[in-house]
């Protein structure tokens, strides 16, 4: 799982960092509102951690660009703003949670934890055109036909259905299917991806995971 935390005191950020790190979670780090949005419209993340009082931009509207294009992607504001009127604020931004400052790592944690599975709840049944993917059953189908596949296929595909239409890089993909750093090598990707594309080909010989040169896959509607 990786989290984008926007947090402009480096202090804290630090200490959530290795906080997550030692949970397992791979975290990314932005100390200004720009560059978090930036990472956040460019990256792929399970989950965001955002300051409500940023440099540049505020994280009310870094929530809301986000929310442009991503309704889906758990959000949660660490702020010292603690009024009703800005906690309705916040959650009419599109945030899921919200936590004062100070707060004990543990409750960011629980809070963390909660949000990630109701995400991973709502990912149970995944599709494009006439692709669908089960993960109760660990079935997938394409045009009503069955297609079996291997455990590590069944999580590359799952991996690149919940992200399409964003670019989904190499490292993420490496990180998050074969759960390694992307330090060694990544031929396996390349072998896994041709496997993916034989079986979910048609007929006609078209298939839907496209290939970002130099950078990664995607799935999205063709051009």
């Amino acid at each position: 799982m990786k989290i984008l935390i926007i947090e402009d005191e480096i202090g804290i950020a630090n200490f959530l960092r290795d906080g997550l790190e030692d949970e397992n979670y791979s975290v990314d780090i932005a100390h200004d509102g720009l560059r978090g949005l930036e990472l956040a419209t460019n990256r792929i993340y399970d989950l965001i951690l955002a300051d409500w009082m940023l440099p540049g931009i505020s994280g009310i509207d870094i929530t809301k660009q986000i929310r442009k294009s991503n309704k889906k992607i758990p959000i949660i504001f660490l702020t010292a703003k603690d009024t009703v009127q800005d906690t309705v604020a916040g959650l009419e931004a599109g945030a899921n949670d919200y936590i004062k400052k100070p707060f004990q790592f543990e409750e960011l944690l629980a809070r963390i934890k909660v949000q990630l599975r109701k995400e991973e709840e709502e990912l149970t049944n995944l599709s494009f055109e006439d692709l669908t993917l089960d993960t109760t059953t660990h079935q997938v189908f394409r045009d009503g036909t069955e297609i079996n596949l291997t455990k590590k296929e069944f999580s590359l595909l799952y991996f690149l259905l919940k992200n399409k239409g964003k670019v989904c890089t190499r490292n993420d993909i490496i990180k998050e299917v074969w759960e390694i750093n992307f330090e060694t090598d990544s031929s396996s990707l390349d072998v896994y991806i041709n496997f993916l594309r034989k079986k979910l080909e048609t007929k006609n010989g078209e298939n839907i995971i496209q290939t970002i040169r130099g950078i990664g896959y995607i799935i999205r509607e063709r051009e």
